[in-house]
């Protein structure tokens, strides 16, 4: 399945029905009057968040959203039918914005929440109701009011407790394997990681959602690499993990290259509390592993983990330290399950 993180779609809810013009013409009623019924009204248009939805690709083939018009009025002072209300399902975490992507109108951040996004117009008026002391027989009616519509941005940011950052080629998707139930795609080159991932952890009884991003790199606020659009995922995580290769050719220097993307991308994650991890220890002495540790405090790091995520070493310390950023019992609703087909290249063409 292919991942899909925003999407433009159209929106119209529906018109309300006309009202009737009509005269009772029954026997042994002299004179009659009017007896036209008002119309229905139109469908509104509503979201709905669900659980088992992690992607926005139903939304590449199905683009417009119009809900059905209110019934007619009719004689007799029938009401016309109100139209249903369209429901449009998107996964928890989607965010609704203005078509020029400056407002957030609607935020989706618990499996069932609902938000009527555009009501339906009013039913017209009937006949009947025109009907006066002086004025016994009203030919006027109204057509009904015309259904809202609008086009907005669905974007999906995916519900996590933690997130986990680094450069290309840190060990992220390695990690992640190890920890959770995450089937992540791993390679000996760059961006192995296309699309973000999601992995449950157990760890000490207590479970939390972990999301991995693909790696960031200089520039990437301006759009190096695939840039920092991913970086959406991780602004409602509680703690962040900062894998650094020990490998590398400076571990502090890649610290201080990922810290200055995310203050240039904004949205407090620069702010969010950060473990830092030198990972890949399996590769190096402990002697280079603590001096490497050194470097990274004296960079701005509060406290570094050396750990292997090919082995496992060092890792249990680092989930002790993530619980200690975590409620008894996380809030998050979302579930780690695949977010697409290994086999598949992900579209990132515009909708």
């Amino acid at each position: 399945m292919h991942f899909l993180d925003q999407a433009k779609i159209y929106l119209k809810s529906g018109a309300g029905g006309p009202g009737a013009v009509s005269f009772r013409r029954e026997k042994y009623i002299e004179y009659g009057g009017p007896d036209g019924g008002n119309g229905g009204k139109g469908g509104d248009i509503v979201f709905e968040a669900v659980q088992g939805l992690n992607t926005l690709i139903d939304f590449r083939y199905a683009q417009h959203f119009k809900a059905k018009r209110g019934e007619h009025g009719q004689g007799k002072d029938r009401t016309g039918a109100g139209a249903p209300d369209l429901v449009i399902k998107v996964p928890v975490g989607t965010q609704v914005l203005s078509e020029d992507k400056e407002e957030v109108l609607a935020d989706f951040t618990e499996v069932g929440q609902q938000v009527v996004f555009l009501e339906g117009g009013m039913g017209g008026r009937g006949n009947a109701s025109y009907k006066t002391s002086t004025n016994r027989a009203p030919r006027q009616h109204q057509p009904g009011e015309p259904g809202e519509e609008m086009w907005v941005w669905l974007r999906l940011k995916l519900l996590a407790d933690v997130g986990l950052l680094g450069l290309p080629n840190a060990g992220k998707s390695t990690f992640i394997n190890q920890v959770s139930n995450a089937k992540a795609k791993v390679g000996h080159y760059a961006f192995t990681t296309l699309v973000p991932k999601l992995g449950v952890v157990t760890h000490k009884g207590r479970e939390f959602v972990l999301a991995d991003i693909p790696g960031l790199i200089e520039g990437a606020a301006d759009g190096a690499g695939i840039g920092d659009r991913f970086l959406g995922h991780i602004e409602r995580c509680r703690v962040l993990i900062h894998l650094i290769d020990i490998s590398g050719d400076d571990p502090a220097e890649a610290y201080k290259t990922v810290n200055a993307e995310l203050e240039a991308y904004g949205s407090g994650l620069a702010d969010k509390p950060q473990l830092v991890a030198l990972n890949k220890l399996d590769l190096a002495d402990e002697e280079l592993g603590q001096g490497f540790a050194e470097e990274l405090l004296a960079a701005g790091a509060d406290k570094v983990f050396n750990i292997s995520g090919a082995t496992g070493a060092g890792i249990s310390e680092l989930l002790d330290g993530v619980l200690a950023y975590l409620p008894d019992r996380t809030s998050t609703e979302t579930h780690a399950e695949e977010v697409e087909d290994e086999g598949e290249e992900p579209d990132w063409s515009p909708i």
